[in-house]
C-alpha cells in the first residue's frame, strides 16, 4: 500500500509450540483508526508488542511508514504506546509524566515545553500539572497516558485495552474522546481490544483475531452485517444461533431444515442440499408481536417472504432505550429479541409469533460437518 504507516509482511510469533501470530500482513493507512478486535489469547497483544519492537518476530517483516524497523528497539520506532494499567509514574507529578518521553529524547526543556502546552490544551489537563496520579480520577489518569504517549507526535500509537479498567460511563465518555483526538491530530491508532461496543465505535476498519489469525478484515460495518465466518457472526454483533440442514437450494438463498420447521436463509458459499448449517440472525433484526395479530399460530414457516415463528415469552429484560424479549420456542430454543420497550401489554407466559426477513442474516457451513 503506497504510504501505508504501518506494514506487515508475514509476520510469525511461535513461543515453544504455540503460534501467537501466525503469517499476518496487514497495511494501515495514515490517519485511520485500526481496531484488533479478538478474545483472550487470540494474539492481538501479542501483535501490538511487535508493531512496538516489544517482541521480535521469528519470520517477516515490520515497517512503520516505509522504514523497516523490525530488529529496531521501541524507542526508535517513533511509535507511542498506552497501557491498560496507564503505567504512571507515582512519584513524578502530572507535568513530569507527560514529558518524559521528551526528556529521553533529550529535548531542549523549552521545547518540552511548548509541546507540553499543547498536548494539555487537547486533552483538557491544564491545572493539574502539579498534581500526582494517586490525586486524579481514572478518567484523568488515562488522559495523562494518552497524553504522554501522543506528546512527541509519533508517527504510530498503540493503545493496549486502555479502557479496560474504566467504570461503563467513563468508558463511554473516553470512547468519543479518543477518537477525537485521532482525527484532530491525523495520526494512525491501533487499538487492541476484546470489546466489539468500543471497537465499532471508535475504529474505521476491524481485524478479527482467532488462533493468532485474521478471521475478517473490513470496515465496521462490513464486519458487523457481513460476517465472513461464524466465529465472527457470533463475536461481533449479538446473534441468535439455530443449527439445522439445507433442504433446498435457489440462487443466492436456501431452505434450512431446522427442529423448529423451515427457515429461509441466505446460501452458505459452496453449500449444497443436505450440508449440516449454522444460521445466524441478530437481535435488532426480529420482531416479535402478541399470538393472534396477523396470522398469529404460524411455527417455522416462510410466508410472504417472512420467517415466522411462534414461542411463548419467557422474559423481558429492560436496558433503558431498548428491551430484550426471550422468547421460548415449542422445541426448547431460545431467540432474543431487541426491540424498544412496548407500550402494548406482552408479559411473560404470553404466546407470541417472532418475525424477521427471510434471507437475512448469515448463514455458514458447520464446523466439522
Amino acid at each position: 500500500m503506497p504510504n501505508a504507516a504501518l506494514e506487515l509482511d508475514s509476520v510469525t510469533r511461535r513461543f515453544g509450540p504455540v503460534i501467537a501470530v501466525d503469517r499476518i500482513s496487514l497495511a494501515i493507512e495514515q490517519d485511520e483508526f485500526f481496531a484488533l478486535l479478538g478474545p483472550s489469547g487470540s494474539g492481538k497483544t501479542t501483535m501490538l508488542r511487535l508493531i512496538a519492537g516489544l517482541e521480535q518476530p521469528d519470520e517477516g517483516q515490520v515497517r512503520i511508514a516505509g522504514e523497516v524497523v523490525t530488529d529496531l528497539p521501541p524507542y526508535r520506532r517513533g511509535v507511542g504506546m498506552v497501557f491498560q494499567n496507564f503505567l504512571l509514574f507515582p512519584h513524578k507529578t502530572v507535568a513530569e509524566n507527560i514529558v518524559f518521553p521528551l526528556r529521553m529524547q533529550k529535548m531542549d526543556r523549552a521545547q518540552q515545553q511548548k509541546q507540553l502546552g499543547w498536548i494539555l490544551e487537547l486533552l483538557h489537563l491544564q491545572g493539574l500539572e502539579a498534581r500526582y496520579p494517586n490525586e486524579l480520577s481514572g478518567g484523568q489518569q488515562q488522559r495523562v497516558a494518552l497524553a504522554r504517549g501522543l506528546i512527541s507526535r509519533p508517527a504510530l500509537l498503540l493503545l493496549d485495552e486502555p479502557l479496560a479498567n474504566l467504570d461503563r460511563e467513563l468508558r463511554s465518555e473516553m470512547e468519543v474522546e479518543i477518537r477525537r483526538y485521532q482525527k484532530e491530530l491525523k495520526i494512525p491508532f491501533v487499538y487492541v481490544t476484546h470489546n466489539q461496543e468500543e471497537a465499532l465505535t471508535m475504529s474505521d476498519r476491524i481485524a478479527v483475531m482467532r488462533n493468532g489469525r485474521f478471521e475478517q478484515i473490513g470496515a465496521k460495518t462490513e464486519i458487523y452485517t457481513n460476517p465472513a465466518s461464524a466465529f465472527v457472526a457470533a463475536f461481533v454483533g449479538h446473534a441468535n444461533r439455530l443449527d439445522g440442514q439445507l433442504s433446498e437450494i435457489d440462487g443466492g438463498l436456501a431452505r434450512m431444515n431446522w427442529a423448529g420447521g423451515q427457515l429461509l436463509v441466505p446460501r452458505p458459499a459452496d453449500a449444497k442440499s443436505g450440508d449440516r448449517v449454522r444460521y445466524f440472525i441478530k437481535h435488532e433484526d426480529l420482531e416479535v408481536t402478541a399470538a393472534g395479530l396477523n396470522g398469529g399460530g404460524l411455527n417455522g414457516h416462510v410466508a410472504n417472504d417472512i420467517n415466522q415463528v411462534s414461542g411463548t415469552l419467557r422474559d423481558i429484560i429492560f436496558k433503558g432505550q431498548t428491551a430484550n424479549y426471550i422468547i421460548t420456542l415449542p422445541q426448547g430454543t431460545d431467540l432474543v429479541v431487541s426491540d424498544t420497550p412496548r407500550t402494548i401489554t406482552l408479559k411473560p407466559s404470553d404466546p407470541v409469533i417472532v418475525r424477521w426477513p427471510a434471507g437475512s442474516g448469515a448463514c455458514f457451513a458447520a464446523e466439522g460437518a
